[in-house]
């Protein structure tokens, strides 16, 4: 059944060079690139803060910025300023030379932090407003209409850069995109006070049956500056793509109603009385729908380090795998090693052959994240184009924050010499981000037979 809504007039909110859909850190920063090389920028963001899973989700978890020896820094820009920023309120704490963490924000005050860094840099914010269509004329993207307490409305703009992690913006303009038949699972993210010392997989394993959860595999770790708050991530919710609504409403439930039943197992069978202090107020989305771009980005480019000309990210995080629809992980890392976690045994193997070098980094080309069909929107985040293993690695936080770092830079690069996205001068661009601040001059990859390859993918 279908009703036709009435035609209106609706006002224009606001009229930019550049609107960011969508405020996380990746859209935040793509924002304050693009003002601070002098563009009039907007950024809309749904929630009530920016920050996106780091707020929103609680997950205040950063990889490492280093290569994979924990040698050479290859992420600087943005996420590292916001680091000292933070440090000077004793807001993060840096863990050396670890493959599962690089640092620990509290997210509180990142929240504050991201505000400051918006204001300063000129940016016009909306929080509370939603994205609900594009607004095309003679075919082009002109706008996109926002629905907030004002009403409805449009901001209307030069470029677009979709930074809303399902890629709404791209697919609402029927862009062509890929959505996996099994995706990465979500997770409710949580903070309890008293479960020091607890093992809630293992209480899971033991008695999860008990309290209607199934077999399933998660971690736990520290909050910045609350000494006996734990931050947890201990479940899943499988078999939902958060791209729906429906299955989104039902993965929000379920996902709280999994974080009261691990807290009821371990008042029961570890005789503590946890107290719950947070929950996510938005569940942690991992994958949805990677949009098509003018190159897909493989698992074996991530792993064998390939070389690309339009590099605008490294990154070194390992592929990390959440099992689709049962319990456990995969972990690959680019010395050929494996790691496999299933029903709480962990495995050890190679996916190749040892060689006497290996990669220490990985390159995220440009290519990935303009689409075809629309000249002035790109995409940024995780709705990149990337294959299953590539995005295993590359969607981590310190990941997608260089896209959107990128995207604010090309969206200035393409405004200034008058073209398409898609044909934005790579070099022009690496430069213009090195400028800025960002790691993205040309450092060399290696394969795993020991040969430097630079530029390897053109």
């Amino acid at each position: 059944m279908k009703i036709r809504e009435s035609e209106r007039d609706v006002p224009v909110f606001h009229e930019a060079d550049v609107c960011v859909v969508g405020g996380s850190c990746t859209g935040v920063f793509a924002a304050v690139r693009a003002a601070r090389l002098g563009l009039r920028v907007a950024v809309v963001e749904k929630q009530n803060s920016f920050g996106g899973m780091a707020t929103q989700s609680i997950l205040g978890y950063w990889h490492s910025l280093k290569d994979t020896e924990f040698k050479r820094e290859i992420i600087a820009g943005l996420t590292r300023e916001i680091m000292d920023r933070l440090r000077k309120r004793e807001a993060v704490e840096v863990i050396e030379g670890s493959p599962d963490a690089g640092s620990v924000l509290n997210t509180e005050e990142l929240k504050i932090e991201l505000d400051e860094l918006v204001t300063e840099s000129g940016i016009m914010p909306y929080l509370h407003t939603w994205f609900a269509a594009p607004y095309l004329k003679d075919g082009r993207l002109e706008g996109v209409i926002v629905e907030n307490k004002s009403g409805r409305g449009v901001i209307l703009a030069k470029a677009f850069i979709d930074a809303t992690g399902d890629g709404d913006l791209a697919c609402r303009l029927g862009l062509p995109f890929t959505l996996r038949k099994h995706l990465q699972p979500p997770t409710t993210c949580s903070r309890i006070l008293g479960t020091e010392q607890v093992s809630i997989p293992d209480l899971i394993r033991a008695h999860g049956a008990e309290f209607g959860l199934p077999a399933d595999w998660g971690w736990s770790g520290q909050v910045v500056g609350v000494p006996g708050v734990k931050f947890h991530a201990e479940t899943h919710v499988f078999d939902v793509n958060c791209a729906d609504a429906d299955d989104l409403t039902r993965a929000e439930m379920q996902g709280r109603r999994t974080v009261r039943a691990y807290m009821d197992a371990v008042r029961k069978y570890a005789g503590r009385k946890p107290v719950l202090v947070d929950l996510g107020a938005h569940i942690g989305i991992r994958e949805t729908r990677h949009i098509h771009g003018a190159y897909r980005l493989t698992e074996q480019d991530v792993l064998t380090g390939a070389a690309f000309d339009d590099a605008i990210g490294y990154g070194s995080y390992r592929v990390d795998i959440h099992h689709e629809n049962r319990d456990g992980i995969t972990f690959r890392y680019l010395d050929g090693t494996e790691q496999v976690c299933e029903k709480g045994a962990w495995h050890s193997r190679r996916w190749r052959p040892e060689t006497p070098v290996n990669p220490t980094f990985y390159q995220i080309p440009y290519r990935t994240m303009v689409p075809a069909g629309c000249d002035n929107l790109l995409v940024c985040g995780r709705a990149i184009d990337a294959d299953a293993g590539s995005f295993g690695a590359i969607r981590v936080m310190v990941n997608t924050n260089q896209t959107g770092e990128a995207a604010g830079v090309a969206a200035y690069c393409a405004l200034s010499a008058g073209v398409s996205f898609a044909r934005v001068d790579s070099r022009t661009l690496r430069k213009t981000l090195a400028t800025g601040g960002s790691i993205a001059g040309a450092p060399r990859s290696v394969d795993t037979a020991g040969n430097n390859r630079v530029n390897s993918k053109t």
